[in-house]
């Protein structure tokens, strides 16, 4: 038995995985907590909510308690979500530790790697972050979950999407006084900013989050608690983010006329049918347009995309048509989220999660350019990126006609004679060492080619 390498902050147990499932140990310990919440219906009435995994139990003896909870298909981190998919897992955090309160209980911690997304929504996945409340305790994930949500939230907010990113080097949260100085003066005039970062940007840690021992002191009251936590969560609820990137009117600009771009809804459509395709990942996927013509044959598409507001749209789309088995991810694949945390095992590289996920189709539409030209990527090296993929790629390519691709090339200048190698002749013939072109399809109407190709397994 094996703890996953995660798994290791809290002493209440942790997850392992065995013959391919993961399951969670309960130390004896949390014995006592963990039955007065499970008896008192706290996880069942989380699970009518879903706003908690589910799990149940397999094996309980004298030391330990295993719980199989229900196995997720892909793991999201908090540095690869768009602004209001990181909004939404602030306000599930903090309306989960409103019903713990108003119930008699607390949440431990506030991480934002508590929290991925699971059918379309967020959901808590930490099983074991729950204790009892006691009379006049504050809130003892208060500070982190400034630093792991409201923090990042305000930067990106008033300086841009990049501090959505902060988790990812910063695996502990972003410092408060530090967030302080990043913020304007006017954020000072707001009670609810002042309060949670710039006043206890100054509070000295051990401070923070504990019970008083004054007998004279009341501490923090739960009801004061309730109210400083419903006034944070409005105040996240009405944040956005107004950013206008590069891609996120791309299909308002694309080559494509509505007859082509209807050709190539069909290719795809039917190529996915073709092969029977049930798992998916679309990398620059955009706003997921392409990724829902997948999902008529597909169980579930991970659509990843460098553009924030593509991707905030994908996510936003997917829930107001009930699109459950999207999984939207900001990446970038020239800067994929690498391995992080103690020992570069805490949390799993961006390409390990997709390489695990085991899909059958890959798609790269309107990508190649980008990584060949733009990112200098020769055809034979993004040839064997997506063979780790996936027995299946759906790939576009755009020829030196393309209009993106002469704006890319006169960008080079004086270069641009060096990317004489990019055609697509050449393209064939270095993915064909890898793959086996199983369907060529010229888009009509466009300079471009769509291939549907089957990797070889030598």
């Amino acid at each position: 038995m094996l703890r996953h390498p995660a798994s290791y902050r809290d002493p209440s147990g942790y997850i392992f995985k065995q013959e391919g499932e993961y399951l969670r140990h309960i130390n004896q310990p949390y014995f006592i907590e963990y039955n007065t919440i499970k008896n008192s219906g706290i996880y069942e009435q989380l699970w009518n909510k879903n706003w908690l995994i589910k799990h149940e139990e397999i094996s309980v003896s004298e030391d330990k308690i295993i719980l199989r909870p229900d196995q997720l298909d892909f793991i999201t981190y908090p540095y690869e979500w768009s602004f209001t998919a990181y909004k939404h897992a602030a306000q599930l955090t903090l309306r989960i530790q409103l019903f713990l309160l108003e119930n008699g209980f607390s949440l431990k911690d506030a991480s934002a790697f508590n929290i991925t997304f699971h059918k379309g929504k967020a959901i808590f996945i930490d099983t074991l972050s729950i204790e009892r409340y006691r009379d006049n305790e504050p809130w003892k994930g208060l500070k982190q979950f400034n630093e792991h949500f409201f923090a990042p939230l305000l930067l990106a907010q008033r300086h841009g999407s990049y501090y959505l990113k902060s988790l990812q080097h910063r695996i502990n949260g972003f410092p408060l006084d530090e967030a302080s100085k990043l913020l304007s003066w006017k954020s000072k005039l707001s009670p609810t900013i002042y309060s949670h970062i710039h006043f206890l940007g100054k509070q000295k840690n051990e401070t923070i989050g504990q019970a008083s021992n004054d007998s004279k002191s009341k501490g923090l009251d739960k009801v004061s608690q309730i109210k400083m936590l419903k006034t944070l969560e409005m105040h996240i609820s009405k944040m956005s983010l107004q950013e206008n990137t590069e891609w996120s009117a791309y299909y308002d600009q694309t080559n494509y006329d509505e007859q082509a771009f209807n050709l190539k809804k069909e290719f795809i459509q039917k190529w996915t049918a073709d092969i029977n395709a049930k798992r998916v990942v679309d990398l620059g996927g955009n706003d997921g347009t392409f990724s829902k013509v997948a999902l008529t044959n597909a169980n579930q598409v991970i659509v990843c995309d460098i553009d924030q507001s593509a991707i905030n749209d994908c996510y936003t789309n997917s829930i107001k048509h009930k699109e459950f088995n999207i999984i939207p991810i900001v990446s970038d694949l020239m800067q994929p989220a690498a391995s992080i945390g103690f020992h570069n095992q805490e949390r799993d590289s961006f390409i390990t999660r997709i390489q695990d996920y085991g899909s059958d189709l890959s798609m790269a539409l309107a990508l190649i350019h980008h990584m060949t030209l733009s990112g200098n990527v020769p055809f034979e090296m993004s040839a064997l990126f997506f063979k780790s993929l996936s027995p299946y790629l759906i790939i576009e390519f755009p020829e030196r006609e393309d209009s993106w691709v002469q704006f890319i090339l006169n960008s080079k200048r004086d270069a641009k004679d060096l990317f004489d190698y990019y055609n697509l002749v050449n393209f064939e013939e270095a993915y064909n060492k890898h793959f086996s072109i199983i369907k060529k399809e010229a888009i009509k109407g466009t300079h471009r080619t769509l291939f549907l190709m089957k990797r070889n397994e030598r």
